[in-house]
């Protein structure tokens, strides 16, 4: 059993906890990072490692190559995560926490804020994790790196309070789609409640973060669905988002959550895709199951990962050209 957060882990999963405990016991001066474009869980997360950080006296910096989006900036001490641009004079870190990523690479330029010889504890939810750094803390049953973070919390032998009670519920919420993807456990429920007996405000983060939305979201959901295409028999499909449709409303990353799910929510669909074209010549591909195709081994063809039913890459190409390649590759999934 993990100290007090009552949730019962297998003996190897409880020693990697308290092995991530004791790396932050036995650093300091911790940089804290993230994957770029940061969605709900990897800023709940980083939060949340800051605030255990903080707890434990330790001097740290929280940091992502890309800016919070603004969806996420309400949270306590989301204007402390800083682009890690800011950061490239400064000495290099000798210490390192990894939140969602999969790989290092994911960190994108922050990773670079690194001295050669730092250590670094992983601590991830993707099965596709490749088990970077000194020390790797990886669940992928748990519905979110949040979730680790709670349980994390829990063996340190911190009390946590509703301050980083509302940054853990952020990523859960989040990356569960609201309570209604397959990755909403049991243990999700019970940590959800947990949660709500330390004070967090369940229905006034659903409200903010699932169904406010900003005028470039709207812009953009009129936009994609007009790009709304099928294939493979109508078991696949797409929308994309253009360059020049990012430039004229000014979007932050948030501004696409949740677009990819109009292509998968259409009965019949298996896979549904989102192309967001970020340059003329790369494209970031979304790409949504309902879980007969292993979507991270799509995305893993092409560079990315993340889940069976949910998953990411960054392709080099022309619209047109990461189209064709992406439905090729996801033709072949469903045969």
């Amino acid at each position: 059993m993990s100290g007090k957060t009552g949730f019962f882990f297998p003996q190897e999963t409880l020693r990697e906890l308290r092995e991530a405990a004791e790396f932050l016991r036995r650093h300091d001066d911790i940089l804290v990072v993230s994957h770029v474009n940061p969605d709900g869980d990897a800023i709940g997360s980083t939060l949340a490692a800051g605030w255990l950080l903080g707890r434990m006296g330790k001097s740290y910096v929280m940091a992502n190559q890309d800016a919070v989006p603004s969806k996420f900036g309400f949270l306590p001490n989301a204007d402390r995560i800083v682009r890690s641009a800011e950061l490239a004079g400064r000495a290099p870190f000798r210490a390192a926490v990894f939140v969602d990523c999969a790989d290092r690479a994911r960190a994108g330029d922050a990773a670079g804020l690194l001295s050669p010889d730092a250590a670094i504890l992983n601590i991830d939810h993707h099965a596709t994790n490749d088990r970077f750094g000194t020390q790797a803390l990886v669940m992928p049953d748990a519905s979110a790196t949040c979730e680790m973070l709670w349980h994390l919390i829990g063996v340190s032998g911190e009390e946590a309070d509703a301050s980083v009670g509302e940054c853990i519920y952020t990523g859960i919420l989040t990356d569960t789609g609201g309570f209604r993807y397959s990755n909403t456990s049991r243990n999700v429920m019970i940590l959800a409640a947990e949660l709500l007996g330390l004070g967090v405000q369940g229905h006034v983060l659903a409200e903010r973060l699932l169904e406010t939305m900003t005028y470039a979201q709207i812009e953009l959901l009129k936009r994609g669905l007009q790009t709304l295409e099928f294939a493979c028999g109508r078991r696949v499909a797409y929308v994309s988002v253009t360059l020049k449709d990012l430039q004229e409303l000014r979007t932050d990353s948030s501004d696409l959550d949740g677009l990819v799910n109009y292509a998968r929510n259409v009965a019949g669909v298996e896979v549904g895709l989102l192309f967001r074209q970020d340059a003329e010549d790369k494209v970031k591909v979304s790409f949504r199951s309902r879980g007969q195709v292993d979507v991270s081994r799509v995305a893993g063809a092409f560079g990315g990962g993340g889940h069976v039913r949910a998953s990411g890459a960054t392709v080099a190409g022309t619209l047109e050209e990461v189209r064709k390649a992406v439905l090729r590759e996801v033709e072949l999934a469903l045969e």
